[in-house]
């Protein structure tokens, strides 16, 4: 067999990409009609395994550090203060370390593309399958359109006199080319945007502990700044309420870590690479986010924190650092085009999964020979242009109600990836399988299971004690019906309707 062919995903959800794996056979795969339809699809459907754990880790990290940490994060410490905002992250990084514990157990198990929808189809149910298939989708889609808009703007500072929209232009046709080519464009890429952010977060904490400690002088302080704004009017200024707030948003701005599952599918040995990326992926995000939110709370009074401009820009300002601002915009234009990059590949690969699964047509699961997904990255390319267009003529309306349900839609994966590894467990058990067969198991199961789930849980349903934010669950759980209806009417047409699907013909 040649490497090719070894790097080659057949992503059936009844087995395992390695065949060898003493995992090869998993309990319930569902009946013998369905796996023979997987296996009759899967030649023209092909992806590659090109992806290392290099590029894992810094994709599940490029998925999370965004624009609200180096914009956002100074009016999140206005809101709760220095304290409130430190404990809300330190609450949301122990959630998602949870979660992507249990999602460990079932990416090295059946590591497939577009792995959360197969779980939930396979361990929960096909009607639930489809709806966290969709819920993921819009997730990214929305997220695309919202990028787009701020490549545009971003680069107004440099060229004021240059039309947005032809910014936004530039932007979707690097993106689009990096994810058409082939995915290991796609993740060196995402390694080098995300890599850009790294580095600028970690000169940012060396630079301001410097500063912190009067080794750097710091203006508006004569003396070394020290910890004292941490706690100077208090330790919740604001009360405790907007520090459960913060959590809320914490989970929001950790969404992204999930995008180990998504690649597993795609990733050369994924029982190394898939639990390497998760336990090191934490504890850069706590580094990372933590880190800063203590540097700017000691060098930047709270109150003034969220005023005016970015954190990060008036920190390297006070400091003395020339072209501060410029710097900075170049950091978050690295970081919209890095979430724009994993945010097409995710959408594209939930497509894929979904026309793979035969949820829609399969004809979304054909890849040309590089392994891309073409029709599927179209169709993804055209969610994201579509909730750009309505982000400018719609924005009060049904863009308001998009970014409502993508907001929470993350949440809403997180609980279901929880539940299935409960479920896949002991359904691993009552087959006749034993724990040690297994090549990654979720530590401290079953309370890591049942407290990502509970607390996974309590986030989604608690957004109802949060006036800003109870029209977003609203509006999430109206979509939720409406999903799970879509899915029992599509049944039903098939059911009146059958037909025999040609075979997929592979892209040039």
């Amino acid at each position: 067999m040649s490497q090719s062919d070894l790097d080659t995903a057949t992503q059936s959800p009844a087995q395992p990409a390695t065949a060898s794996s003493s995992t090869s056979v998993l309990p319930n795969t569902g009946d013998v009609a369905n796996h023979k339809d997987h296996t009759k699809h899967a030649l023209h459907t092909n992806l590659k395994r090109g992806m290392e754990s290099r590029h894992l880790q810094m994709i599940s990290l490029g998925g999370v550090i965004g624009t609200g940490l180096f914009l956002s994060s100074g009016y999140t410490i206005q809101q709760a203060g220095p304290i409130g905002t430190i404990l809300a992250y330190g609450i949301g990084a122990v959630i998602v370390y949870l979660v992507m514990l249990t999602l460990g157990e079932l990416s090295v198990a059946m590591p497939v593309t577009g792995s959360f929808h197969v779980y939930a189809e396979k361990f929960i149910g096909p009607g639930t399958g489809f709806v966290i298939a969709i819920q993921y989708w819009l997730t990214w889609t929305v997220a695309l359109g919202s990028e787009f808009t701020a490549a545009g703007l971003l680069m107004q500072r440099w060229f004021p006199h240059t039309p947005t929209w032809m910014w936004s232009a530039a932007c979707i046709i690097l993106i689009f080319t990096l994810n058409a080519l082939s995915v290991r464009f796609f993740a060196e890429a995402e390694f080098w945007f995300a890599s850009i952010k790294v580095f600028a977060i970690c000169a940012f904490i060396g630079i301001g502990l410097l500063a912190i400690f009067g080794i750097l002088p710091m203006k508006g302080y004569d003396h070394a700044p020290l910890f004292g704004n941490l706690t100077k009017d208090g330790i919740f200024p604001n009360g405790f309420m907007p520090v459960f707030a913060t959590i809320l948003t914490v989970n929001f701005a950790f969404s992204g870590t999930e995008l180990i599952g998504v690649t597993a599918g795609e990733t050369r040995d994924p029982e190394t690479a898939v639990p390497k990326a998760i336990h090191t992926t934490l504890w850069r995000l706590v580094l990372f986010f933590i880190g800063s939110i203590v540097v700017m709370s000691a060098l930047i009074p709270w109150r003034q924190a969220g005023v005016g401009e970015s954190p990060f820009v008036l920190v390297f300002s006070s400091i003395g650092i020339p072209y501060a601002a410029d710097i900075m915009n170049f950091v978050v234009l690295t970081a919209v085009l890095s979430a724009s990059n994993s945010g097409l590949y995710a959408s594209t690969r939930m497509v894929w999964s979904m026309g793979h699964e035969g949820m829609i047509p399969r004809w979304f699961a054909k890849t040309n020979r590089h392994g891309v997904p073409v029709l599927a990255l179209c169709a993804a390319m055209a969610g994201g242009l579509l909730a750009l267009l309505s982000s400018a003529v719609a924005a009060t309306t049904v863009y308001l109600v998009l970014v409502a349900l993508s907001g929470l839609s993350a949440v809403v994966v997180w609980i279901a990836i929880a539940y299935c590894q409960i479920v896949f467990r002991k359904r691993w058990i009552a087959s006749g399988h034993s724990v040690d067969e297994l090549k990654y198991k979720t530590p401290g199961y079953p309370w890591t299971s049942w407290g990502a789930f509970i607390l996974c849980t309590a986030s989604f349903l608690l957004v109802f004690f949060d006036k800003e934010q109870r029209f977003a669950l609203g509006a999430e759980l109206v979509f939720i019906v409406v999903c799970y209806a879509a899915y029992f009417v599509q049944r039903w047409w098939r059911q009146r309707h059958p037909r025999e699907e040609d075979e997929p013909v592979q892209l040039p």
